[in-house]
């Protein structure tokens, strides 16, 4: 079984080496390379191609969240992890904008880190559980601010299904084996669901359906 591919991008040596020897621990994950940059993390990004990058958000220079921007803009594909301490809560929000697919503390438990990491190699977003409040709250705060709310209540009944799915993690193929239907109608009514409730990605339209408390009919 291929193993996934993993870089690690943070400014401190201890960190970098202390993140590699436990992720090593694990029989399907392989640390490929490290980087103690942002320009460093793009160069080493474009010549391995990971699976999966683990992003310092605090970082000299180019930051984690300017690396995060100039990486999706290289390759929307990218699936990054950011590496956060509580403090970094404030920028979270932004760095879902900008296609974050996880969000992980660095005092986190190990087993954390190792989930996030399977789950955004499977194509799902992973929050950290403390952080997701904070970040539910900030969308709150935004989204009052912005006064422009297009309800759940113009959703579908099957756009309404499709997203408590979404929020519970599943991607298009276990949606449409879920409601028996094809992974083409999933794709559409994921488009048609991210108009309608204002959002980008589906780590965005997670946080719409808990904080609207959108639950399975």
């Amino acid at each position: 079984m291929k193993k996934i591919s993993v870089l690690i991008v943070d400014d401190h040596s201890l960190v970098r080496q202390g993140l590699k020897q436990l992720i090593e621990l694990e029989e399907d994950i392989n640390v490929i390379a490290l980087a103690g940059d942002g320009e460093e993390a793009i160069l080493k990004a474009q010549q391995l191609r990971p699976d999966i990058i683990l992003l310092d958000i605090n970082m000299p220079n180019i930051n984690g969240i300017q690396t995060l921007r100039r990486l999706k803009d290289m390759d929307s594909t990218i699936k990054v992890i950011m590496l956060t301490f509580h403090e970094d809560r404030e920028y979270l929000f932004e760095t879902i904008n900008l296609g974050a697919n996880g969000y992980v503390l660095k005092d986190a438990e190990s087993a954390s880190l190792i989930k996030a990491i399977r789950d955004v190699f499977k194509g799902e977003s992973y929050i950290y559980p403390t952080l997701a409040t904070e970040l539910v709250k900030e969308f709150n705060r935004r989204e009052e601010k912005d006064k422009q709310k297009t309800g759940s209540n113009s959703l579908t009944k099957r756009e309404y299904e499709v997203l408590t799915l979404i929020a519970e993690g599943f991607n298009n193929r276990e949606i449409a084996n879920h409601l028996f239907i094809s992974e083409k109608t999933v794709k559409n009514h994921v488009s048609s669901i991210f108009k309608k409730i204002n959002v980008s990605d589906r780590t965005q339209a997670a946080i719409y359906a808990y904080k609207n408390n959108i639950k399975k009919i």
